[in-house]
């Protein structure tokens, strides 16, 4: 059972069922691994969320764990791991439209440049074949190079993980499939603030832009390509 099916109607099974929608696209020959802001802004603090204006709770900290896993797995397959920050200058100077829909916080709780917020959670350490970013948009292609970081490997499938699911990783995704790329979603290694948010993205994702998978699923693809194997 998958996590957005109690929302799901007959009716719209039978949509589904006719349109043919959520195919498999399955994984390709030349993975890498696409980490979202994965940043203590977006995980908080265990005890002390209410610190932690953006934070995703225990939800996120739970993933962050499957995301560390992930990691490690692509790294000792010598599989590149990308990763983007979203900072925004603490003048607001870059914020753009954002701050039509949400305030500046000026908090070293959030996503501001220089902050705690905006540094990576410590479960997660980038090795000699990775890449560290910085993006100030949802989607982690937008205005930054990861597409000519993936085209100069000659990457054919992206798996995304981290947060927010129905922001940041919704945007990714649907980017990484116009570029007909093959788009993995690991639904143990994203998360989000709401819970329907949360199931509903991955939902649409999974219908028609790409696959969502469970961890044990992503972690034997990635161990495929271990010299040991």
């Amino acid at each position: 059972m998958k996590i957005w099916d109690k929302f799901l109607t007959p009716e719209d099974l039978t949509v589904i069922s006719r349109a043919r929608f959520g195919r498999r696209m399955g994984f390709g020959a030349k993975p890498a691994v696409v980490v979202i802001d994965a940043q203590k802004y977006m995980v908080g603090e265990a005890g002390a969320d209410e610190k932690w204006p953006s934070s995703c709770g225990d939800i996120g900290r739970k993933a962050v764990g499957s995301i560390a896993r992930l990691v490690g797995s692509a790294q000792r397959s010598n599989i590149p791991c990308f990763f983007t920050l979203f900072q925004l200058d603490p003048s607001g100077s870059d914020i753009g439209v954002y701050a039509r829909k949400r305030d500046l916080l000026d908090s070293d709780h959030w996503c501001l440049a220089g902050t705690t917020g905006a540094q990576l959670v410590p479960q997660l350490n980038p090795g000699p074949n990775d890449i560290v970013f910085v993006k100030k948009k949802p989607s982690g292609f937008h205005g930054t190079p990861l597409l000519s970081y993936l085209m100069d490997r000659q990457i054919d499938t992206v798996i995304i993980v981290g947060g927010a699911t129905s922001n940041c990783i919704r945007a990714t995704v649907f980017d990484a499939s116009s570029y007909n790329m093959r788009t993995i979603v690991v639904e143990e290694a994203v998360f989000d603030r709401i819970p329907i948010s949360h199931a509903i993205s991955l939902f649409d994702m999974d219908r028609q832009f790409a696959d969502v998978v469970s961890l044990d699923e992503a972690l034997k693809y990635l161990s495929s390509f271990s010299t040991g194997a």
